[in-house]
């Protein structure tokens, strides 16, 4: 009887110690899954929508785009030569078009393929995870599709780089063996070889769009990563956890057979450089080197618009705000100029805000209002008045460094008026400007780039009364 006493207390000893430990477990995880952010799936789901409706539209436009040049190419050639028969490529064309329209993509067929994506992997691994729990299983399953959807589109759209690529080689081969060719022949395959070009570099565009994590998304990482259950998932479920799997005897001394160890590259870095008092400033001095070397050379593929692996280097000189969303492109401007009364006080003070659009990595064109305030005479008589209004548009170009060419023209209407009652649209001035402006770059959350600009007013001489023909503004850009 004692002995089976003891038994059952050994026994109960036991199962209460497990279910402690898988309760803690549970415990942790629970309190993990209540801190994430409400809004946490809404602004996941949005995002994963949003990259997903862009780059299917994108595709569309570009495979349409490249499927017309070619033919256009083709018509050019057979009339060169009636005798050259081209592959048929009807079928595969109709094939992508309908696998990138499609709106219920096969998600079994996703795969890693092209360029890693750390936060796409963290972010799928996540949402597969809380996928477990019932209270969040509903949450989680709408942008768990989505991201499956968008992952099987970025696999079309690598499917389509490739088919690209691989018609714009043939055609390029095709134009070779012909040494005479018109000029038009020549213009049509370099718009084909642009399309080619800018439809890879958008692609990029939106790959980088989902490796930059936002706020909640950080946020909700950071929580999760302290699970010890989720630790667990990722090594077991994650792409990169997948591909390179962790051995099962990982860390034993056993499993580092036949590799270098610590003291023996050490060694092999002292007969390279010799073991002197120096030693260490040469290697470190020499690393620096070569860090440097390496940054130019990003700079470099980064200027032609490269910069992944399968980004070919372009036969013309690209324009990188092609591929940017419109919102991106936008840039927005103030600046200011005053007019003194005397040595201390100034007169008036014009305000003028502007927004402005850039074509090309050097070339911005922008609009935008002014506004006049008056401070009164002196010191003893300060006297809020609006002095006037004006429209504005502009013009500009980089120049070299942090110089810019300037130029625009304005509508202003110099007169006293309140908002209650506007002036008329027939008492304007215009002024014509055209003058040169310095960037400043400065660190600021508010403001990117402070400015200087010094205009010559072409017109001013026209204007009754004459105005000053140089006019200095001071302004920042947010």
């Amino acid at each position: 009887m004692r002995k089976f006493i003891w038994q059952l207390l050994t026994l109960l000893f036991f199962a209460f110690n497990h279910c402690t430990g898988q309760s803690i477990d549970s415990l942790e995880t629970s309190n993990a899954i209540h801190e994430l952010p409400n809004k946490y799936y809404f602004k996941v789901n949005r995002k994963i929508n949003s990259v997903n409706a862009h780059l299917t539209k994108k595709s569309l436009k570009y495979l349409a785009k490249f499927q017309k040049q070619e033919r256009r190419i083709q018509q050019k050639l057979t009339k060169l030569n009636p005798g050259l028969v081209f592959s048929a490529e009807g079928a595969k064309y109709n094939q992508l078009f309908q696998d990138v329209s499609s709106l219920s993509p096969d998600v079994s067929k996703t795969s890693l393929s092209g360029e890693y994506n750390p936060n796409l992997d963290s972010l799928r691994s996540s949402l597969s995870f809380l996928k477990q729990f019932n209270g969040i299983r509903d949450k989680v399953k709408e942008p768990l599709e989505c991201l499956n959807q968008l992952q099987n589109k970025l696999q079309q759209s690598e499917n389509m780089k490739a088919f690209i690529a691989e018609r714009k080689n043939q055609i390029k081969e095709i134009l070779s063996k012909y040494t005479n060719l018109s000029g038009s022949l020549k213009n049509q395959y370099a718009k084909l070889n642009k399309t080619a070009y800018y439809y890879s570099a958008q692609v990029k565009e939106y790959r980088d769009i989902l490796k930059d994590p936002d706020k909640m998304e950080q946020k909700a990482l950071a929580i999760l990563r302290d699970v010890p259950a989720f630790q667990k998932f990722m090594k077991e479920n994650s792409q990169l956890g997948n591909l390179f799997g962790v051995p099962a005897n990982y860390g034993n001394p056993e499993s580092l057979a036949g590799l270098q160890t610590l003291d023996q590259v050490q060694q092999l870095v002292k007969n390279r450089i010799g073991n002197g008092p120096n030693a260490a400033v040469m290697l470190q001095q020499q690393v620096q080197a070569a860090q440097v070397e390496l940054n130019k050379f990003k700079d470099k593929l980064d200027k032609l618009g490269g910069g992944s692996g399968d980004m070919a280097i372009p036969e013309f000189k690209p324009n990188n705000q092609k591929t940017k969303p419109f919102l991106q492109r936008l840039e927005y401007r103030s600046n200011l100029q005053t007019t003194r009364g005397n040595y201390y006080f100034p007169t008036t003070t014009e305000l003028g805000l502007s927004v402005g659009y850039k074509l090309k990595n050097k070339i911005s064109v922008g609009l935008g209002m002014s506004y006049k305030q008056g401070w009164g005479n002196d010191f003893r008589h300060i006297h809020l008045t609006s002095e006037g209004i004006g429209l504005r548009s502009f013009f500009e170009y980089h120049l070299k460094k942090s110089f810019y060419a300037t130029g625009g023209f304005e509508y202003n209407f110099q007169q006293p008026f309140n908002f209650l009652r506007m002036p008329k649209y027939d008492k304007t001035q215009r002024s014509g400007l055209i003058g040169i402006s310095k960037m400043f770059n400065i660190k600021s959350k508010v403001f990117k780039k402070t400015n200087i600009e010094l205009l010559w007013d072409f017109l001013s001489y026209q204007q009754i009364p004459r105005t000053q023909p140089l006019k200095f503004r001071a302004g920042y850009n947010f």
